[in-house]
């Protein structure tokens, strides 16, 4: 009978012909007469088949009740019964107690089979080679691996059995299995002592446990102690590759893979297929060293620069040839076909593409989306169709590196394939489509999943809903979770904070409705999260305050802070500053400026430590006092605390002068700001036009335009309306239209190439008279506020009756404002 290679390991020539009649093996050694077909059942002198024993004997018909009743659970049953057997009047060996531990050797049933050992020993029954082993098989298979270890030491110490190599690799193939080194290594100081030797299953074991251990060296080093002893053969082949690709060798993985295709298309594997579809090795474990160049060289991977590489495609091209040179065009093609096919039906086939979804899953866990599409070609040329795990595995690989739109794709060509994609295929493409705010993508994915154990897709499909402000969407996605038993965590409370909280849209104020709305609605979180036994993080503390500073809830605001203090006080300062900077916004947001330098206070009190942002929160308040004494000192104490003030911090001191109504001095600092070389942004330059409309100085709004432009700093809205009112308010329409038409195409672009090709793609949408442009105008808001806002503007201006320049620097209004900035300039700088 063959043997599956990692299941029962092959018995030694040596062991063999060692062996006595009454104690062969159950699953037999090898004959040479069974190689010709003709070997029969061995028998013992007393007529016991091996493989089965006769009818009418009364302990097999014993053995059989008790078996029966292990199946139906009557454990009770099968031990009186196995007394019995032991007990009994006629006379009983150890071959009368075979089947009853084959069967707990399958189960397995360790207990039974140590109750069997002590009835046998009761009986002073000799335990032969049979028994030992099936013993063996169901400790190890148990778990039971303290007792196995004593097994095979008490038998060699006291019973004059000692263990075979099988009853050391089924050992060692255990304690790979439970991860125990301890007894690993017992086991092989035992074989080293005991001088047993090493098969293929031996190393195909040991390779398991350095896997287990995740030591590549060792890995390695096992190989090469393999190859001085065996021509490598397809299971410790494919055993490595999963080793290799198991502790993300990629590059030896996929070396040693063309190797494996190589033999499989090169050299007969002697695998054989059973009719219960295992697959078995035919090939005698005979050690016969590895002395070929492609065996020796290729395999030693340290040295794989000076490796000979034989591939896959050099296999079929060196068939290809061999067919065509033997016979004519149209002959070789069909020979071609018949030899591609016969590969595709060779049972080495089935393992090789085992070898494939080993480096391909190994490929999924480092990303590598590259290797993964070079296997799956691979496959494809080789005709190997890919099975469901490989293909999940390659798109997920895949799709990390390369984006949503591949996964979809490759879900579509699964469907056409008749594969079903994995839940966690469907997660991850889903998560791929979030981050791209691929939202209708994305629900639909997740509509798709049967079972999760994970939040993450579903969070980060929040996490974008709270992106694009679709509240709605998330809804959905909570009853998903909901039916899938799926509980939320502390992320995902994080999240319903961030969209639920408050009710207004951005940049609306709260009113008494919308604040028992969003109390509501942060009650009902918090109760569900006392459900599910989770606690307030930084960040959900953090939300959930920014919610009620949204709202205006300041009082509520406050009493929150102080369940903050009570549960993160003094555990991580620098996680709780970013929630008192929360509240000091809202508190200067609301012109509470008494409570938050109060709060100010109390923060230096508590030892936590102020970052920039809390300065800057702070300078602003001194806007509401009007103080710009109190902002400098602020300053102060910012720059002792070790940050220099940049563009923010001027950008407040800006506004705190214009408070004091001390323009003449913020323009002053605005001056010396710029000659100092710190960049301003476009807020910074907002801030001095509003004042500068406000008070009407036009001359000031003409110089910091033209200030931006040299600096090429894009105007906004903001920029817009502060100009083009300032000149509506002191009667100049024309120049405000035309200052209005140069801001807005410099919102499209500071570059004149770059206009052009604006002028090309929008010119149709500003100039036609219909009223649909106005529509899709407004969708470009959702990519761009600025370019939604240049494009309404220009349109509005051409509906008025102006003509559109797609040359701002040459409209007389941008030359003059040039003109005199370096008027200016020059003058400065000769003063």
């Amino acid at each position: 009978m063959h043997r599956p290679l990692l299941r029962a390991p092959l018995w030694s020539i040596a062991d063999t012909l060692c062996k006595s009649k009454f104690h062969q093996h159950v699953e037999g050694p090898r004959y040479v007469a069974g190689k010709l077909e003709f070997c029969r059942p061995l028998t013992t002198s007393l007529g016991h088949e091996i493989l089965g024993y006769g009818e009418g004997s009364s302990t097999n018909l014993l053995q059989t009740k008790i078996v029966d009743a292990l199946r139906l659970g009557e454990r009770s049953r099968a031990s009186h019964l196995l007394s019995n057997l032991g007990h009994g009047s006629h006379s009983v060996r150890a071959d009368d107690f075979v089947y009853i531990l084959r069967y707990c050797a399958t189960t397995p049933d360790a207990l039974f089979v140590m109750e069997t050992w002590r009835i046998m020993e009761e009986k002073e029954i000799g335990l032969n080679n049979t028994c030992y082993l099936l013993m063996m098989r169901a400790l190890c298979k148990g778990g039971h691996l303290e007792e196995a270890s004593n097994l095979i030491k008490f038998t060699g110490e006291s019973h004059g059995i000692y263990p075979t190599l099988p009853v050391y690799n089924c050992f060692l193939g255990a304690c790979a299995k439970m991860q125990s080194m301890t007894h690993a290594d017992l086991c092989l100081e035992l074989m080293e002592s005991r001088r047993v030797g090493k098969d293929e299953t031996t190393y195909i074991q040991l390779l398991k446990i350095a896997a287990w251990q995740q030591n590549l060296s060792a890995v390695h080093e096992i190989w090469k102690e393999y190859i001085k002893h065996y021509s490598p053969s397809i299971f410790p082949l494919r055993m490595f590759i999963w080793s290799l690709a198991k502790l993300r060798d990629l590059k030896s993985a996929y070396e040693t893979l063309q190797h494996m295709v190589a033999f499989s298309l090169s050299t007969k594997p002697y695998i054989t297929a059973k009719s219960k579809g295992m697959l078995y090795s035919s090939k005698l474990d005979i050690p016969i060293p590895s002395n070929d160049l492609l065996s020796s060289r290729k395999l030693y991977l340290d040295e794989s620069e000076d490796a000979v590489v034989l591939s896959a495609d050099t296999c079929v091209r060196n068939i290809e040839q061999s067919i065509s040179s033997n016979m004519g065009i149209g002959e070789a093609g069909s020979s071609k076909l018949v030899m591609m096919n016969k590969f595709q039906t060779m049972p080495s086939m089935k393992i090789l593409g085992w070898a494939f979804k080993d480096v391909m899953h190994a490929c999924e866990q480092t990303q590598d989306g590259g290797l993964a599409e070079q296997l799956m070609l691979q496959m494809q040329n080789l005709g190997l169709q890919p099975s469901a795990h490989t293909y999940n595995c390659y798109v997920r690989a895949v799709v990390s590196e390369r984006g949503f739109s591949i996964g979809i794709d490759l879900l579509k060509k699964m469907q056409q394939m008749n594969l079903k994609p994995y839940d966690f295929t469907l997660a991850i493409v889903s998560i791929e489509c979030s981050k791209a705010l691929e939202l209708d993508y994305a629900e639909a994915l997740l509509d798709h999943i049967t079972k999760c154990s994970n939040t993450r897709p579903f969070n980060v499909f929040l996490a974008a809903c709270d992106t694009m402000d679709q509240p709605e969407r998330a809804v959905k996605m909570l009853d998903k979770m909901k039916r899938l038993n799926l509980k939320p965590d502390i992320r995902t409370y994080e999240l319903l904070f961030s969209l639920f909280g408050n009710v207004n849209a951005p940049y609306e104020e709260g009113n008494m409705l919308s604040q028992v709305d969003s109390a509501k609605r942060i009650n009902a979180i918090e109760r569900n999260m006392a459900k599910n036994g989770v606690q307030h993080s930084y960040k959900s503390m953090n939300y959930l305050l920014k919610s009620l500073g949204a709202e205006g809830m300041i009082r509520e605001q406050l009493q929150y802070l102080r369940m903050a203090d009570n549960q993160f006080l003094h555990k991580d300062n620098y996680c709780e500053t970013p929630i008192y900077n929360t509240v000091l916004h809202s508190l200067v947001k609301a012109g509470e400026s008494n409570t938050a330098i109060e709060i100010f206070k109390n923060m230096k009190l508590f030892g936590l430590s102020p970052n920039a942002a809390t300065y800057h929160i702070m300078i602003d308040c001194c806007v509401i006092i009007r103080c710009f004494k109190s902002a400098c000192a602020i300053v102060s104490m910012m720059v002792r605390s070790g940050f220099y003030p940049e563009t923010m911090a001027y950008t407040i001191l800006f506004k705190v002068l214009l408070e004091c109504e001390d323009f003449d001095e913020a323009l002053n600092m605005f001056d010396r700001v710029s000659s100092e070389g710190i960049q301003l942004d476009i807020l910074s330059y907002n801030t001095i036009l509003q004042q500068a409309w406000l008070k009407g100085r036009i001359d000031v709004i003409e110089f910091i335009i033209e200030q931006m432009h040299q600096q090429k700093i894009q105007p906004d809205p903001s920029t817009c309306h502060y100009v083009f009112t300032g000149y509506v308010d002191r009667g100049f329409h024309s120049t405000a239209i035309e200052a209005l038409q140069v801001l807005s195409m410099r919102m499209l672009s500071e570059e004149e190439d770059t206009l052009q090709e604006k002028k090309t793609k929008f010119e149709d949408l500003i100039l036609t008279e219909d009223s649909e442009p106005e529509s899709k105008i407004l969708q470009l808001f959702k990519d761009s506020e600025n370019l939604g806002s240049a494009l309404l503007n220009l349109r509005w201006c051409a509906l008025a009756g102006y003509s559109i320049s797609w040359s701002p620097d040459q409209s007389p209004w941008a030359r003059r404002l040039s003109t005199n900035y370096n008027t200016r300039e020059r003058t400065a700088r000769l003063i």
